[in-house]
């Protein structure tokens, strides 16, 4: 491990889309996330190839790289990251360490995260429409079967489970575009996330072998998925328990009923589909991600879905934090810090307009403060400053059906 992970980071600080700090060689515009494992930053690169890009940079908690081992591992496993090349995943393009903090650069989706959508669609008292559920669906399944195949640089087969492939962790972009999130460090997130207090709340997403510890394969991935699917054509949690025993219980039993019992939209076809990625027996489920990405496709193409569709509709349901989102990232494109973009008082081109307009270096009439008025002030509106966010999917919701996971029934 190198010296600089030995030290103590200072705090960092998070910055604003109109007034950045430097990160290395990054410009930090703002904290958009928090997690038990890591704080996650807009930001772009101080001296871009190219035109300005905006990127997500996931920054380790401090106190957790002091694990020589977990660091270790996020290292190995970000490495894997950097291999998974897919449409269908957020793009991670760099792995690092500045100054004793370990980061992962991704690509930045402005959008919000499946768990995100379905509250607000039970808060609205409103469905996800069944095309769209069906083509996020289909972006889930492009991404696994992107990672499920993905082969080392000998050509060898990698055999990536995710084993962690829940709401939380599919972006869904103000676009219409579906990613999958962390996929390749989810191995190494998953073996620590028990002793830091992650791991609550993600048995509802896992599938009963994973729930009983036996070995998972891509399968485990299916079944999750399949969770995903019926819990968007419903709006309502799969698997639920009044006590973490009792959800696992549940979760072990895997006793589904189709999701056109709450939905009467869900076609008999639709239904099959979603039955099959939650059979309890590993051997009557889809075998790999590509049978059930070719059966969703081709019930999304029976609905002549057009991606148009689902960018209306999340940019009308999130009005607001897309309005934001805009603001945030046109204010972010070119900003800088505050003291790389204070004017020099001498020599500078201020003055010599000033000279010019007075005629000389002694002419005669007003002071220059009459001939030209500048305001001096700093560029910056209150406004501007973005307020540390919640990570919903993180914290506790407060009302609800999503509340029954954490609450005990009275």
């Amino acid at each position: 491990m190198s010296n600089s992970s030995l030290r103590k980071p200072a705090k960092l600080q998070p910055g604003s889309p109109s007034d950045p700090v430097r990160f290395g060689h990054y410009y930090l515009l703002g904290l958009i996330a928090r997690g038990g494992m890591a704080e996650v930053y807009r930001a772009r690169l101080i001296e871009p190839q190219g035109p300005p890009r905006l990127l997500a940079i996931k920054v380790m908690r401090p106190e957790l790289a002091r694990e020589a081992r977990f660091v270790d591992m996020f290292h190995r496993e970000g490495q894997l990251a950097l291999l998974l090349k897919s449409r269908a995943i957020v793009e991670t393009v760099e792995l690092g360490d500045i100054d004793g903090r370990h980061f992962i650069a991704m690509e930045y989706i402005g959008g919000r995260d499946l768990t995100q959508v379905l509250r607000r669609c039970q808060k609205s008292s409103l469905r996800i429409p069944v095309p769209h559920v069906v083509h996020i669906g289909v972006g889930i399944a492009e991404g696994l079967d992107f990672a499920h195949n993905l082969t080392g640089p000998d050509g060898r087969p990698l055999s990536l489970v995710n084993r962690d492939v829940s709401p939380s962790n599919v972006r869904v972009a103000y676009s219409g575009d579906v990613k999958l999130l962390d996929f390749g460090i989810a191995q190494a997130l998953m073996k620590f996330t028990s002793e830091i207090g992650i791991l609550k709340g993600k048995f509802s997403y896992m599938s009963p072998e994973q729930i009983r510890g036996m070995p998972v394969d891509q399968r485990t991935d299916i079944f999750s998925a399949g969770i995903i699917i019926h819990e968007m054509l419903t709006t309502e949690k799969l698997f639920r328990g009044d006590t973490e025993f009792a959800l696992m219980e549940r979760v072990r039993k895997a006793e589904v009923d189709p999701p056109s019992k709450f939905n009467r939209r869900v076609s008999p076809e639709l239904d099959r589909i979603v039955m099959k990625a939650l059979a309890r027996d590993v051997g009557e489920r889809y075998q790999n991600s590509a049978e059930l990405h070719a059966d969703l496709k081709a019930v999304l193409d029976g609905y002549r879905f057009d991606i148009r569709e689902l960018r209306d509709f999340m940019q009308k349901e999130f009005r607001r934090e897309y309005t934001k989102d805009l603001e945030d990232a046109e204010a972010s494109t070119n900003s800088l810090p505050l003291e790389e973009r204070l004017p020099s008082f001498e020599n500078s081109p201020i003055e010599q307009v000033t000279a010019v307009t007075r005629g000389g270096a002694n002419p005669p009439g007003p002071p220059a403060s009459a001939a030209i008025e500048i305001d001096m002030a700093p560029e910056i509106d209150p406004g501007d400053v973005v307020p540390e966010p919640s990570d919903e999917y993180m914290q506790e919701p407060k009302s609800g059906f999503w509340s029954k996971m954490f609450k005990k029934r009275k």
